[in-house]
């Protein structure tokens, strides 16, 4: 039973605002230590599509201490290499086989998994339908304060306000430490008042997943062709993920648009309209919070800095965030939670997040649509990272290690 505050509420170690695959993670790894940890999710069901499918070698190695690495490395394809390429000629190959292959499974698969660990060991972790409204680090605690939401309003976006419902049965919990993984709107960062700062690197992109016809089923495919990059990675069953770069993106999508747009690209590029699924369109913006914690509230994943999601990039940042966490949270309530616990992590995490900004705003750079002088540089480029030792280098920041 979690010890009472002087009010008589129950008092957690740690409460995690956010059931994603960040805040998952972290739960488990706090439970995992025997910590009363709870994760508030506001959506009743885990819904929606899954944009990011990459788990690198850095975001594998948190798994594994998850207890899941089996279990994924089972449901995932894996990506041994890469090739860059421009109108059918091959501008540079990487090999992912020195430092661990890059896995490919849709990151609702991988939070499924998260969730029945934790449920295994910490029944009734995770409470669903709940929306964090208020919180208050002025005393010994943090105080979170949440309203039920109405079932599917988590779909729709909408809370309790905006839907013009009456006001609903508040719920108050009390914990040493908070943690906020709750998204790109974060309401908790928004809570402590902390600045979203815009960071360079924003595109456009259309993606739609099909059937593999490409005879490459562990290769990630690059096309850096003068309307904008189109990229594709396989994924498991035999699939393949289509991304392609747009100025902006079409009045109507469909998958009848990304094949058209592939195939007006790409030479020989073979995109199996009836085998599509839904096809979506996004923008890969970037920005980085100015503090990543508070107090004794942190924040973690999405909620912190926001990285275009091409390859699964912002999920395993936030892994890696959460490892850290996960470290300093054990560490201070240990020596009786002081009031000051993520210093280290605030800085050791925020160079990394700004490093991986750095990364995908290059990447995003040479996926550019570009002609006459631009596109021969990019090439150029392109072949020179080709080159040992550049091609270790560009594997290695690739894979995602080193943050």
């Amino acid at each position: 039973m979690p010890e009472a505050d002087a009010a008589g509420e129950p008092r957690h170690d740690v409460v995690v605002v956010g059931a994603g695959a960040v805040g998952l993670l972290l739960g488990w790894r706090l439970a995992q230590r025997g910590l009363d940890v709870v994760v508030l999710e506001r959506r009743a069901a885990r819904t929606g599509r899954s944009r990011a499918i990459g788990i690198h070698p850095p975001g594998l190695r948190a798994l594994a201490r998850a207890g899941i690495e089996a279990e994924v490395l089972g449901a995932a394809a894996l990506v041994r290499d890469g090739r860059a390429t421009c109108a059918g000629r091959t501008l540079g190959t990487m090999s992912f086989e020195r430092g661990g292959p890059v896995l490919s499974l849709p990151q609702l698969e991988v939070e499924a998994m998260l969730e029945r660990r934790l449920e295994a060991l910490r029944p009734g972790a995770v409470r669903r339908g709940i929306e964090v409204v208020e919180v208050d680090d002025r005393g010994v605690d943090v105080r979170l304060v949440g309203v039920p939401v109405a079932a599917g309003a988590g779909a729709a976006g909408e809370g309790p306000a905006e839907a013009g419902w009456p006001e609903l049965r508040r719920v108050e919990t009390t914990t040493r430490y908070a943690v906020g993984a709750d998204g790109v709107r974060s309401g908790i960062r928004e809570s402590l008042g902390l600045g979203w700062r815009g960071r360079s690197g924003r595109a456009h992109y259309v993606m739609c997943d099909t059937s593999d016809e490409t005879g490459e089923p562990s290769t990630a495919l690059l096309h850096f062709e003068p309307a904008g990059v189109v990229e594709s990675f396989p994924m498991p069953g035999r699939t393949r993920r289509w991304v392609a770069r747009v100025r902006r993106p079409p009045a109507r999508l469909t998958a009848e648009t990304v094949a058209a747009i592939v195939r007006s690209r790409v030479d020989g590029g073979r995109f199996d309209v009836a085998a599509a699924g839904e096809p979506s369109a996004f923008e890969a913006r970037q920005h980085l919070a100015e503090r990543m914690s508070v107090g004794r509230i942190a924040l973690a994943g999405d909620a912190a800095h926001e990285i275009s999601p091409i390859g699964g990039q912002g999920m395993n940042l936030g892994w890696l965030d959460a490892v850290r966490l996960d470290h300093e949270l054990a560490a201070a309530l240990a020596v009786g939670a002081p009031f000051e616990a993520f210093e280290v992590y605030d800085r050791v995490r925020r160079a990394a997040a700004r490093r991986a900004v750095r990364r995908a705003t290059f990447n995003m750079s040479v996926g550019a649509p570009a002609s006459g002088l631009r596109l021969r540089l990019r090439n150029t480029g392109v072949r020179m990272l080709d080159v040992p030792p550049l091609r270790a280098v560009l594997a290695r920041a690739f894979t995602m290690r080193g943050l």
